[in-house]
């Protein structure tokens, strides 16, 4: 029987994850490495600095799932792959040795120079970083005075993060000042009512909207803007894209101009045909898919079956992007919501609504080991 290695517990590996107990029970061995026995979805992380969700409501317990399933949980980070080898070697400097490799290691937000510190600067990703935002913005707000939040980055990412805290402040009674610092636009790639509806809502809620304006760097609680102008902050929000591991690389293996794991159709490296991947780490060779959850969370079922199949020797199943035209939803923080689809953009209380239930069925369907159960 052979042995399968799941990196990373994202959106992509859920189905595998859920369904483990169908290769285990065939005799196949499965380890899950991964630096945290949880893992947060990433549409909802907003609402969690906002209030609107606890950590339970937005996090699987991947170790759990794991376990449950027959696998092995592993606690660390991929430090590098050896495909000749076939093996995996962690920070700590463990191996891994593997038949399959799947990797689903997601994406980070970095700025060169600016690094979270968990007290006043965070990123966006990895999303359980917003729970320690959420509570440094509760202990900011109780205290009184005006709370200054700086957001760099206009896309959906901070246009969310901002409509949050607005939307938390506005509920506690406190005042935040929050200012967008937006780059080339506000929500780039959408389209003008989409930018309009966002716009407006962070702007008649108090925030500023920097149009033409982004952050160079950080100095103690200062930002110094591309301008050469400075900002101080309490809390400084990097919404500013996202960064790709660099291992991919490093290891030898194709990849595209960012950094991504080039995979064919089939999800599995044209180089190494016994290593696949999903999600926002790998460049889809067939036609470049956007780093959005729906691409992962339609890779699911198609990676969890093709591993199988190739822990068995049976053939591979092509994974088909679906249409581009797919449902945007965007919480504006307030018990309303941006909902785009095919360029036609809505707003109002029952978009968040419908945001809200499908994220929370999400949920429900691999929530499968008590994680909406489980104690603070």
């Amino acid at each position: 029987m052979a042995n399968l290695l799941l990196a990373g517990g994202g959106h992509a590996h859920l189905m595998v994850l859920r369904d483990l107990a169908k290769l285990t029970r065939r005799g196949h061995a499965v380890s899950l490495v991964s630096p945290s026995p949880w893992h947060y979805y990433s549409g909802m992380g907003p609402g969690l600095v906002g209030g609107t969700y606890a950590p339970k409501d937005l996090r699987f317990d991947v170790k759990r799932m794991a376990e449950s399933g027959g696998a092995r949980f592993v606690a660390g980070s991929v430090a590098r792959i050896e495909p000749q080898a076939r093996r995996v070697i962690l920070d700590d400097g463990r191996g891994l040795g593997y038949d399959v490799l799947s990797l689903n290691l997601g994406s980070r937000v970095a700025l060169p120079g600016v690094v979270p510190d968990g007290r006043s600067v965070f990123a966006a990703k990895p999303v359980e970083g917003l729970l320690a935002a959420h509570s440094r913005l509760e202990t900011l707000l109780s205290g009184g005075g005006v709370v200054r939040v700086l957001v760099a980055g206009g896309g959906p990412a901070g246009v969310e993060l901002a409509g949050n805290v607005l939307g938390l402040a506005a509920r506690r009674g406190g005042r935040a000042e929050v200012t967008v610092l937006a780059g080339s636009t506000l929500m780039p790639g959408a389209g003008p009512r989409v930018k309009r509806l966002a716009g407006d809502s962070l702007v008649r809620r108090g925030a500023q909207v920097l149009t033409g304006v982004r952050l160079a760097g950080v100095e103690g609680a200062t930002a110094r803007l591309g301008d050469g102008s400075l900002r101080e902050f309490d809390l400084l929000f990097l919404a500013v894209g996202v960064s790709l591991p660099g291992i991919f690389a490093e290891s030898g293996l194709p990849v595209d101009a960012s950094g991504a794991l080039t995979v064919n159709r089939y999800l599995q490296c044209p180089a190494h045909p016994e290593i696949f991947g999903g999600g926002d780490c790998i460049h889809f060779a067939p036609g470049p898919l956007d780093k959005v959850g729906v691409y992962a969370v339609r890779q699911a079922p198609v990676l969890a079956k093709n591993l199988g199949a190739a822990l068995a020797g049976r053939p591979l199943a092509p994974f088909r992007s679906g249409s581009r035209g797919y449902l945007l939803l965007y919480n504006l923080g307030d018990g309303t919501a941006i909902c785009a689809k095919y360029g036609l953009p809505l707003s109002g209380r029952w978009a968040f609504r419908l945001k809200d239930a499908i994220d929370r069925r999400f949920m429900r369907a691999f929530q499968v080991s008590g994680e909406a159960q489980a104690r603070e």
